[in-house]
Protein backbone atom coordinates (compact mmCIF):
# COMPACT_ATOMS: atom_id res chain seq x y z
CA UNK A 1 0.00 0.00 0.00
CA UNK A 2 1.36 3.40 -0.99
CA UNK A 3 -0.04 6.06 1.35
CA UNK A 4 1.32 8.88 -0.80
CA UNK A 5 -0.61 7.58 -3.81
CA UNK A 6 -3.73 7.09 -1.71
CA UNK A 7 -3.51 10.63 -0.31
CA UNK A 8 -2.98 12.11 -3.77
CA UNK A 9 -6.00 10.27 -5.16
CA UNK A 10 -8.24 11.31 -2.26
CA UNK A 11 -7.15 14.91 -2.71
CA UNK A 12 -7.69 14.87 -6.46
CA UNK A 13 -11.17 13.32 -6.35
CA UNK A 14 -12.22 15.91 -3.76
CA UNK A 15 -10.60 19.00 -5.29
CA UNK A 16 -10.66 18.32 -9.04
CA UNK A 17 -13.22 15.57 -9.69
CA UNK A 18 -14.02 16.61 -13.26
CA UNK A 19 -10.45 15.95 -14.36
CA UNK A 20 -9.85 13.00 -12.04
CA UNK A 21 -12.79 10.82 -13.14
CA UNK A 22 -11.42 10.39 -16.71
CA UNK A 23 -8.06 9.39 -15.21
CA UNK A 24 -9.78 6.84 -12.99
CA UNK A 25 -11.85 5.50 -15.91
CA UNK A 26 -8.71 4.81 -17.94
CA UNK A 27 -6.85 2.99 -15.16
CA UNK A 28 -6.39 -0.78 -15.30
CA UNK A 29 -7.07 -2.33 -11.92
CA UNK A 30 -8.80 -5.20 -10.14
CA UNK A 31 -11.36 -5.31 -7.37
CA UNK A 32 -8.74 -6.74 -5.02
CA UNK A 33 -6.26 -3.93 -5.75
CA UNK A 34 -8.96 -1.28 -5.41
CA UNK A 35 -9.94 -2.59 -1.99
CA UNK A 36 -6.39 -3.20 -0.81
CA UNK A 37 -4.98 0.15 -1.89
CA UNK A 38 -7.92 2.46 -1.17
CA UNK A 39 -11.21 1.19 0.22
CA UNK A 40 -9.97 -0.69 3.29
CA UNK A 41 -8.12 2.41 4.49
CA UNK A 42 -10.69 5.15 3.96
CA UNK A 43 -13.71 3.03 4.90
CA UNK A 44 -12.12 2.52 8.31
CA UNK A 45 -12.29 6.24 9.17
CA UNK A 46 -15.99 6.47 10.13
CA UNK A 47 -15.81 3.20 12.06
CA UNK A 48 -12.71 4.19 14.04
CA UNK A 49 -13.89 7.68 14.88
CA UNK A 50 -17.34 6.37 15.73
CA UNK A 51 -15.68 4.12 18.29
CA UNK A 52 -13.60 7.02 19.66
CA UNK A 53 -16.70 9.19 20.00
CA UNK A 54 -18.88 6.51 21.57
CA UNK A 55 -16.44 4.75 23.88
CA UNK A 56 -13.80 7.39 24.66
CA UNK A 57 -15.35 10.86 24.44
CA UNK A 58 -18.97 9.82 24.92
CA UNK A 59 -22.31 11.33 23.95
CA UNK A 60 -23.75 14.33 25.78
CA UNK A 61 -27.29 13.53 26.94
CA UNK A 62 -29.23 16.64 28.09
CA UNK A 63 -30.29 16.57 31.73
CA UNK A 64 -28.38 13.29 32.20
CA UNK A 65 -24.70 13.79 31.42
CA UNK A 66 -22.12 12.04 29.28
CA UNK A 67 -22.97 8.53 28.09
CA UNK A 68 -20.23 6.16 26.92
CA UNK A 69 -20.59 2.81 25.22
CA UNK A 70 -18.54 0.04 26.80
CA UNK A 71 -15.24 -0.62 25.06
CA UNK A 72 -16.29 -4.18 24.23
CA UNK A 73 -19.55 -3.12 22.61
CA UNK A 74 -17.81 -0.18 20.95
CA UNK A 75 -15.15 -2.41 19.38
CA UNK A 76 -17.82 -4.86 18.21
CA UNK A 77 -19.76 -2.01 16.63
CA UNK A 78 -16.62 -0.62 15.02
CA UNK A 79 -15.64 -3.94 13.47
CA UNK A 80 -19.17 -4.74 12.35
CA UNK A 81 -19.84 -1.34 10.78
CA UNK A 82 -16.43 -1.45 9.08
CA UNK A 83 -17.04 -4.89 7.62
CA UNK A 84 -20.53 -4.00 6.45
CA UNK A 85 -19.30 -0.76 4.88
CA UNK A 86 -16.85 -2.78 2.78
CA UNK A 87 -19.74 -4.96 1.64
CA UNK A 88 -21.87 -1.86 1.01
CA UNK A 89 -19.41 -0.53 -1.57
CA UNK A 90 -19.48 -3.80 -3.49
CA UNK A 91 -23.27 -4.14 -3.37
CA UNK A 92 -23.77 -0.58 -4.61
CA UNK A 93 -21.35 -1.31 -7.44
CA UNK A 94 -23.43 -4.36 -8.40
CA UNK A 95 -26.58 -2.22 -8.39
CA UNK A 96 -24.90 0.41 -10.57
CA UNK A 97 -23.83 -2.28 -13.02
CA UNK A 98 -27.21 -4.06 -13.16
CA UNK A 99 -29.10 -0.80 -13.68
CA UNK A 100 -26.79 0.38 -16.48
CA UNK A 101 -28.97 -0.79 -19.43
CA UNK A 102 -32.03 0.88 -17.90
CA UNK A 103 -30.27 4.25 -18.22
CA UNK A 104 -28.63 3.54 -21.61
CA UNK A 105 -25.24 3.02 -19.95
CA UNK A 106 -22.61 0.34 -20.57
CA UNK A 107 -22.26 -2.47 -18.04
CA UNK A 108 -18.86 -2.90 -16.40
CA UNK A 109 -18.44 -4.30 -12.91
CA UNK A 110 -14.96 -2.86 -12.40
CA UNK A 111 -15.98 0.62 -13.58
CA UNK A 112 -19.02 0.47 -11.29
CA UNK A 113 -16.78 -0.54 -8.39
CA UNK A 114 -14.41 2.36 -9.12
CA UNK A 115 -17.37 4.72 -9.14
CA UNK A 116 -18.75 3.51 -5.82
CA UNK A 117 -15.36 3.39 -4.11
CA UNK A 118 -14.08 6.82 -5.11
CA UNK A 119 -17.44 8.61 -4.76
CA UNK A 120 -17.54 7.52 -1.12
CA UNK A 121 -14.29 9.41 -0.43
CA UNK A 122 -15.92 12.63 0.83
CA UNK A 123 -18.32 10.78 3.14
CA UNK A 124 -15.53 8.62 4.56
CA UNK A 125 -13.26 11.59 5.26
CA UNK A 126 -16.14 13.48 6.87
CA UNK A 127 -16.51 10.54 9.26
CA UNK A 128 -13.72 12.09 11.32
CA UNK A 129 -16.18 14.82 12.33
CA UNK A 130 -18.11 12.45 14.61
CA UNK A 131 -15.86 13.48 17.50
CA UNK A 132 -16.82 17.16 17.22
CA UNK A 133 -19.84 18.21 19.36
CA UNK A 134 -23.04 19.06 17.40
CA UNK A 135 -21.22 20.73 14.47
CA UNK A 136 -19.83 17.34 13.47
CA UNK A 137 -23.24 16.29 12.17
CA UNK A 138 -23.19 19.20 9.71
CA UNK A 139 -19.69 18.31 8.51
CA UNK A 140 -20.77 14.69 8.03
CA UNK A 141 -23.87 15.85 6.14
CA UNK A 142 -21.74 18.03 3.86
CA UNK A 143 -19.48 15.06 3.18
CA UNK A 144 -22.44 12.88 2.26
CA UNK A 145 -23.89 15.50 -0.07
CA UNK A 146 -20.54 16.00 -1.76
CA UNK A 147 -20.22 12.23 -2.28
CA UNK A 148 -23.56 12.29 -4.11
CA UNK A 149 -22.21 15.09 -6.29
CA UNK A 150 -19.04 13.09 -6.99
CA UNK A 151 -21.17 10.08 -7.94
CA UNK A 152 -23.23 12.21 -10.32
CA UNK A 153 -20.10 13.62 -11.98
CA UNK A 154 -18.53 10.19 -12.40
CA UNK A 155 -21.49 8.28 -13.86
CA UNK A 156 -21.27 9.58 -17.46
CA UNK A 157 -17.51 8.99 -17.59
CA UNK A 158 -17.25 5.56 -15.98
CA UNK A 159 -20.56 3.98 -17.00
CA UNK A 160 -20.90 5.77 -20.35
CA UNK A 161 -24.43 6.90 -19.60
CA UNK A 162 -25.94 9.85 -21.51
CA UNK A 163 -25.74 13.09 -19.59
CA UNK A 164 -29.52 13.46 -19.63
CA UNK A 165 -29.83 10.12 -17.81
CA UNK A 166 -27.28 10.93 -15.09
CA UNK A 167 -29.70 12.56 -12.64
CA UNK A 168 -32.22 9.71 -12.67
CA UNK A 169 -29.45 7.09 -12.61
CA UNK A 170 -27.87 8.82 -9.61
CA UNK A 171 -31.19 9.15 -7.78
CA UNK A 172 -32.00 5.44 -8.04
CA UNK A 173 -28.52 4.41 -6.92
CA UNK A 174 -28.54 6.85 -3.97
CA UNK A 175 -31.89 5.51 -2.79
CA UNK A 176 -30.35 2.04 -2.84
CA UNK A 177 -27.34 3.35 -0.89
CA UNK A 178 -29.60 4.97 1.72
CA UNK A 179 -31.54 1.74 2.17
CA UNK A 180 -28.28 -0.20 2.54
CA UNK A 181 -27.02 2.36 5.04
CA UNK A 182 -30.20 2.02 7.09
CA UNK A 183 -29.86 -1.77 7.05
CA UNK A 184 -26.24 -1.48 8.21
CA UNK A 185 -27.19 0.93 10.98
CA UNK A 186 -29.97 -1.39 12.12
CA UNK A 187 -27.66 -4.40 12.04
CA UNK A 188 -24.97 -2.64 14.06
CA UNK A 189 -27.48 -1.32 16.56
CA UNK A 190 -29.16 -4.68 16.97
CA UNK A 191 -25.99 -6.69 17.39
CA UNK A 192 -24.22 -4.22 19.71
CA UNK A 193 -27.12 -3.01 21.79
CA UNK A 194 -27.59 0.38 20.10
CA UNK A 195 -24.01 1.59 19.46
CA UNK A 196 -24.44 3.54 16.57
CA UNK A 197 -10.29 12.16 -20.99
CA UNK A 198 -8.24 14.60 -19.21
CA UNK A 199 -4.59 15.23 -18.58
CA UNK A 200 -4.93 18.04 -16.04
CA UNK A 201 -3.74 16.95 -12.62
CA UNK A 202 -4.51 18.61 -9.31
CA UNK A 203 -0.96 19.98 -9.19
CA UNK A 204 -1.70 22.09 -12.28
CA UNK A 205 -4.28 24.15 -10.40
CA UNK A 206 -3.51 26.71 -7.73
CA UNK A 207 -5.82 28.58 -5.36
CA UNK A 208 -5.38 31.61 -3.17
CA UNK A 209 -3.88 30.45 0.13
CA UNK A 210 -6.74 31.86 2.21
CA UNK A 211 -9.51 30.56 -0.04
CA UNK A 212 -11.43 27.36 0.79
CA UNK A 213 -9.66 25.37 -1.92
CA UNK A 214 -6.35 26.87 -0.88
CA UNK A 215 -6.93 25.43 2.57
CA UNK A 216 -7.74 22.06 1.01
CA UNK A 217 -4.49 22.15 -0.95
CA UNK A 218 -2.56 22.98 2.20
CA UNK A 219 -4.28 20.09 3.98
CA UNK A 220 -3.40 17.67 1.19
CA UNK A 221 0.29 18.62 1.34
CA UNK A 222 0.37 17.91 5.05
CA UNK A 223 -1.37 14.60 4.42
CA UNK A 224 1.23 13.65 1.82
CA UNK A 225 4.07 14.49 4.21
CA UNK A 226 2.44 12.56 7.05
CA UNK A 227 1.79 9.56 4.82
CA UNK A 228 5.44 9.49 3.79
CA UNK A 229 6.50 9.45 7.44
CA UNK A 230 3.99 6.69 8.17
CA UNK A 231 5.32 4.58 5.30
CA UNK A 232 8.89 5.03 6.58
CA UNK A 233 7.80 4.08 10.09
CA UNK A 234 6.12 0.93 8.80
CA UNK A 235 9.29 -0.12 7.00
CA UNK A 236 11.41 0.53 10.10
CA UNK A 237 9.47 -1.98 12.20
CA UNK A 238 9.80 0.33 15.23
CA UNK A 239 6.48 0.23 17.20
CA UNK A 240 7.19 3.62 18.82
CA UNK A 241 7.83 5.26 15.46
CA UNK A 242 4.71 3.65 14.01
CA UNK A 243 2.57 4.93 16.90
CA UNK A 244 3.96 8.44 16.49
CA UNK A 245 3.34 8.29 12.74
CA UNK A 246 -0.33 7.36 13.31
CA UNK A 247 -0.71 10.42 15.55
CA UNK A 248 0.89 12.66 12.92
CA UNK A 249 -1.37 11.25 10.23
CA UNK A 250 -4.47 11.95 12.32
CA UNK A 251 -3.23 15.45 13.09
CA UNK A 252 -2.75 16.11 9.39
CA UNK A 253 -6.15 14.65 8.52
CA UNK A 254 -7.81 16.89 11.09
CA UNK A 255 -5.99 19.93 9.73
CA UNK A 256 -4.85 21.03 13.17
CA UNK A 257 -1.29 19.86 13.60
CA UNK A 258 -0.50 18.53 17.07
CA UNK A 259 -2.84 19.93 19.70
CA UNK A 260 -2.89 19.24 23.41
CA UNK A 261 -6.32 20.04 24.78
CA UNK A 262 -6.58 22.26 27.84
CA UNK A 263 -5.92 20.54 31.15
CA UNK A 264 -8.93 20.33 33.53
CA UNK A 265 -7.45 23.02 35.78
CA UNK A 266 -7.26 25.38 32.77
CA UNK A 267 -10.85 24.77 31.71
CA UNK A 268 -12.43 24.79 35.16
CA UNK A 269 -12.15 28.60 35.76
CA UNK A 270 -14.50 29.19 32.82
CA UNK A 271 -17.33 27.47 34.71
CA UNK A 272 -18.98 30.17 36.88
CA UNK A 273 -20.40 29.63 40.36
CA UNK A 274 -23.79 30.74 39.10
CA UNK A 275 -25.59 31.26 35.81
CA UNK A 276 -28.11 34.06 35.94
CA UNK A 277 -29.95 33.56 39.22
CA UNK A 278 -29.23 29.83 39.34
CA UNK A 279 -26.47 28.49 41.61
CA UNK A 280 -24.11 25.79 40.38
CA UNK A 281 -25.12 22.43 41.84
CA UNK A 282 -22.78 20.05 40.01
CA UNK A 283 -19.58 20.20 37.93
CA UNK A 284 -17.18 17.77 36.21
CA UNK A 285 -14.13 18.55 34.08
CA UNK A 286 -12.12 15.94 32.21
CA UNK A 287 -9.65 15.45 29.38
CA UNK A 288 -9.69 12.29 27.26
CA UNK A 289 -7.47 11.05 24.47
CA UNK A 290 -7.08 8.22 21.98
CA UNK A 291 -4.87 7.60 18.95
CA UNK A 292 -3.07 10.90 19.40
CA UNK A 293 -6.30 12.90 19.75
CA UNK A 294 -7.41 14.86 22.80
CA UNK A 295 -10.67 16.54 23.77
CA UNK A 296 -11.37 18.31 27.08
CA UNK A 297 -14.89 18.92 28.42
CA UNK A 298 -16.46 20.75 31.33
CA UNK A 299 -20.05 19.93 32.36
CA UNK A 300 -22.02 21.85 34.97
CA UNK A 301 -25.59 21.99 36.26
CA UNK A 302 -27.23 25.17 37.57
CA UNK A 303 -30.60 24.71 39.22
CA UNK A 304 -33.18 25.68 41.81
CA UNK A 305 -36.61 24.29 42.61
CA UNK A 306 -38.10 25.61 39.35
CA UNK A 307 -35.37 25.66 36.69
CA UNK A 308 -32.42 23.63 35.49
CA UNK A 309 -29.70 24.67 33.06
CA UNK A 310 -26.83 22.60 31.69
CA UNK A 311 -23.51 24.15 30.62
CA UNK A 312 -21.03 22.32 28.40
CA UNK A 313 -17.66 23.79 27.39
CA UNK A 314 -15.59 21.67 25.01
CA UNK A 315 -12.02 22.13 23.84
CA UNK A 316 -12.06 20.17 20.57
CA UNK A 317 -8.27 19.99 20.73
CA UNK A 318 -6.93 17.83 17.93
CA UNK A 319 -10.20 18.20 15.99
CA UNK A 320 -10.07 21.99 15.87
CA UNK A 321 -9.16 21.84 12.19
CA UNK A 322 -12.65 20.49 11.52
CA UNK A 323 -14.14 23.49 13.28
CA UNK A 324 -12.27 25.79 10.92
CA UNK A 325 -13.50 23.64 8.01
CA UNK A 326 -17.09 24.09 9.17
CA UNK A 327 -16.48 27.82 9.42
CA UNK A 328 -15.09 28.53 5.97
CA UNK A 329 -17.49 26.08 4.35
CA UNK A 330 -20.32 28.29 5.72
CA UNK A 331 -22.32 25.29 6.90
CA UNK A 332 -25.88 26.35 7.73
CA UNK A 333 -29.10 24.65 8.74
CA UNK A 334 -32.63 25.93 9.35
CA UNK A 335 -35.44 23.54 10.28
CA UNK A 336 -38.94 24.34 11.55
CA UNK A 337 -41.48 21.84 12.93
CA UNK A 338 -44.80 21.97 14.75
CA UNK A 339 -42.90 21.65 18.03
CA UNK A 340 -40.24 24.33 17.47
CA UNK A 341 -37.18 25.01 15.36
CA UNK A 342 -33.46 24.36 14.99
CA UNK A 343 -30.96 26.47 13.09
CA UNK A 344 -27.22 26.94 12.67
CA UNK A 345 -25.77 30.15 11.26
CA UNK A 346 -22.88 32.62 11.48
CA UNK A 347 -23.02 35.71 13.67
CA UNK A 348 -20.12 38.10 14.35
CA UNK A 349 -17.72 35.65 12.75
CA UNK A 350 -18.79 32.71 14.94
CA UNK A 351 -20.88 29.65 14.20
CA UNK A 352 -24.06 29.77 16.29
CA UNK A 353 -26.57 26.99 16.91
CA UNK A 354 -29.95 27.39 18.52
CA UNK A 355 -32.77 24.94 19.08
CA UNK A 356 -36.09 25.69 20.72
CA UNK A 357 -39.05 23.57 21.74
CA UNK A 358 -42.41 25.27 22.24
CA UNK A 359 -42.79 23.42 25.53
CA UNK A 360 -40.21 25.84 26.95
CA UNK A 361 -36.83 24.21 26.57
CA UNK A 362 -33.93 24.42 24.15
CA UNK A 363 -30.23 25.00 23.67
CA UNK A 364 -27.97 27.80 22.51
CA UNK A 365 -24.35 27.21 21.47
CA UNK A 366 -21.43 29.01 19.84
CA UNK A 367 -18.05 28.03 18.40
CA UNK A 368 -15.22 30.18 19.75
CA UNK A 369 -11.94 30.64 17.84
CA UNK A 370 -12.60 27.55 15.67
CA UNK A 371 -11.68 25.44 18.69
CA UNK A 372 -14.04 25.74 21.66
CA UNK A 373 -17.77 25.01 21.76
CA UNK A 374 -19.92 26.50 24.52
CA UNK A 375 -23.51 25.32 24.95
CA UNK A 376 -26.27 26.15 27.43
CA UNK A 377 -29.41 24.00 27.44
CA UNK A 378 -32.45 23.57 29.62
CA UNK A 379 -35.83 25.12 30.34
CA UNK A 380 -36.44 28.85 29.86
CA UNK A 381 -39.13 31.34 28.99
CA UNK A 382 -37.53 32.05 25.61
CA UNK A 383 -34.36 31.31 23.63
CA UNK A 384 -33.05 34.76 24.56
CA UNK A 385 -32.74 33.63 28.19
CA UNK A 386 -30.37 30.84 27.15
CA UNK A 387 -28.38 33.30 25.05
CA UNK A 388 -28.03 35.69 27.98
CA UNK A 389 -26.87 32.82 30.19
CA UNK A 390 -24.22 31.80 27.66
CA UNK A 391 -22.97 35.36 27.36
CA UNK A 392 -22.05 35.22 31.06
CA UNK A 393 -19.25 32.81 30.11
CA UNK A 394 -15.85 34.41 29.50
CA UNK A 395 -15.80 33.80 25.74
CA UNK A 396 -13.03 36.36 25.21
CA UNK A 397 -10.87 34.49 27.71
CA UNK A 398 -11.40 31.25 25.81
CA UNK A 399 -10.51 32.95 22.55
CA UNK A 400 -7.19 34.05 24.04
CA UNK A 401 -6.34 30.37 24.56
CA UNK A 402 -6.96 29.35 20.95
CA UNK A 403 -3.26 28.59 20.37
CA UNK A 404 -2.65 26.98 23.75
CA UNK A 405 -1.01 23.58 23.30
CA UNK A 406 -0.84 23.93 19.50
CA UNK A 407 2.33 22.70 17.80
CA UNK A 408 2.41 23.08 14.03
CA UNK A 409 4.63 20.69 12.08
Amino acid sequence: MNFETLSARAKAIIVTPRTEWPVIAAEQTTAADLYRNYVIVLAAIPAIFGFIKGSVFGYDVPMVGTMRVSVGAGLMGMLLSYGLSLVQVYVIALIVDVLAPTFKAQRSQIQALKLAAYAFTAAWLAGVAQVVPWIGALVALAGGIYSIYLFYLGLPTLMRCPQDQAVAYTAVCIVAAIVLGAVIGFAVGTLTGGTSPGHVSSSDIEFDKDSPMGKVNDWSKKMEEASQRMESAQKSGDPAAQSAAVGEMLGAALGSGKVQALAPEQLQPFVPNSLGSLPRTQMAVERNGAMGMQIAEAHATFSDDARNLQLQITDTGSAKGLMALAGWASLENDTATDDGYSKTYREDGRIVHEQWNKSGSGEYAVVVADRFTVKVSGNAAQIGDLKEALNEIDLAGLEELKNEGVTQD
